[in-house]
């Protein structure tokens, strides 16, 4: 991205000193989590004038599961962020719980990620990253909903080219915002918009993003409870939780610790083709803290405040993603791993990557960078995301759970190749079991039709 010469400044969020309607500017983020807030710091990095509109103020909670994979912490260190992280709980790697047995695999090395993970609320985490979007030169605007798009027929066009969908988003010449502090409504315009509103979107629904049904859907629910293992080293998943009738689900149970005295717990619950979409998910939070091992404490004693959850589209589920001057990023993209439900390492990465298409649009490519944005949405995640579904829709039958999951519990080796694939920490030029396995994959995916 090239320097236009002048940006925006601001050097912490809040509310900008003065707002001018008649401004347009560079670019508008709708939204300010991991998605938008590392989008507006590699624009204002490139000296871009942008504004992050956000609803909520910082610090502010976040139904999340905290735990930040090798994928985040790298994106988190080259946004210059490693000291914040110094103060979070790092862990080693995973303990895998199923069917009375137990295995703790440290992370997978990997040439370009770090072998370490970190737990932090997304409390602290999104203000932290939200303030460096700020100290880099983006007006970070708390309080104020972007409550819908302004459509910009003039400037409609076409979006064409290799690897975008049949149906594009329209123009949109920014936000019509509403200034939830001062009860005021203002239109905050640019030359391009990036939508960045989390799951349910309402601004990118607004412009015309749906869900496609097909795809795989997170049903999740956590919360936080005071734990004698607080300090754990690794972050620990139950393999084999179970409904109200006794049935092994396609979920999983997660126990994070957080080095202050509490875990984050909670359960995760996939569906895919109508299956288990009555799902109870408060039963099944139930049901898993009475069945998780006692020392972790969990209890209705311990718990810290009412769970919270959310859905989760998953595996790039949400489209149109593109427009002449609009694009949409991290979960309002639907950009969530199938794999594992990873959701913060991803909204860095699709940010990241549409900062740079966004700022050769500005350069004077035009909409020939956001068509590109868009291909290498899939040079990235396409086919590793597709494998994902398949492997949702295996797991999704009660059978084939069992079996997979018991059968892997028995053998180190299977659970640390798929501890590499599901993280998505395959190396790119290395042949061990993880690698070879995928490839193998990958190669049956690129000779199935759909």
């Amino acid at each position: 991205m090239t320097r236009p010469g002048t940006s925006a400044s601001s050097t912490s969020p809040g509310r900008p000193e003065a707002i001018d309607d008649s401004r347009v500017h560079d670019v508008v983020v709708v939204g300010g989590g991991p998605s938008g807030a590392a989008c507006a710091y590699w624009l204002a990095d490139a000296g871009w004038d942008v504004v992050v509109v956000e609803k909520k103020h910082f610090p502010r909670v976040k139904t999340c599961g905290d735990g930040l994979t090798p994928r985040a912490v790298r994106q988190l260190n080259d946004l210059g962020l490693s000291g914040a992280l110094a103060g979070a709980h790092r862990y080693d790697g995973l303990r895998a719980c199923a069917y009375g047995m137990s295995l703790e695999m440290p992370w997978p090395d990997h040439p370009s990620f770090p072998s370490v993970g970190y737990v932090i609320t997304r409390h602290d985490l999104d203000q932290i990253v939200a303030e460096r979007a700020a100290k880099a030169g983006a007006i970070v605007w708390e309080g104020a909903e972007a409550i819908g798009p302004i459509l910009d027929r003039a400037t409609a066009g076409h979006v064409g080219g290799a690897g975008t969908s049949a149906e594009v988003l329209p123009s949109c010449a920014g936000a019509n915002v509403l200034d939830r502090d001062a009860g005021r409504h203002h239109e905050v315009r640019a030359r391009y918009t990036v939508v960045a509103d989390g799951a349910n979107s309402r601004f990118g629904r607004a412009l015309g993003t749906s869900r496609d049904r097909d795809y795989p859907l997170g049903m999740a629910l956590r919360g936080y409870f005071r734990s004698p293992r607080h300090d754990e080293p690794f972050i620990e998943s139950h393999l084999d939780i179970r409904d109200a009738s006794g049935t092994v689900v396609p979920g999983y149970g997660w126990v994070f610790p957080l080095g202050d005295g509490r875990v984050n717990a909670g359960v995760g619950l996939l569906s895919i083709e109508g299956r288990w979409k009555g799902a109870n998910t408060t039963q099944l939070m139930d049901a898993f803290i009475d069945w998780a091992p006692a020392s972790w404490g969990l209890s209705k004693t311990s718990l810290c405040g009412p769970p919270t959850g959310g859905k989760l589209p998953m595996g790039l589920s949400v489209r149109p993603r593109i427009g002449p001057n609009v694009l949409a990023i991290g979960d309002a993209a639907g950009s969530i791993n199938p794999f594992n439900g990873e959701g913060i390492a991803y909204g860095y990465e699709t940010g990241r990557l549409a900062a740079a298409c966004v700022g050769r649009a500005l350069s004077g490519e035009g909409v020939h960078a956001l068509v590109d944005y868009e291909s290498q949405l899939q040079d990235a995640y396409g086919l590793y995301y597709r494998m994902a579904r398949e492997f949702v829709r295996l797991i999704s039958r009660p059978e084939l759970m069992k079996v997979c999951v018991s059968t892997g519990m028995h053998s180190r080796s299977i659970m640390e190749w798929l501890l590499r694939i599901m993280a998505n920490l395959v190396r790119p030029e290395e042949i061990g079991p993880a690698e070879a396995a995928y490839r193998a994959l990958c190669t049956i995916g690129r000779l199935t039709p759909g």
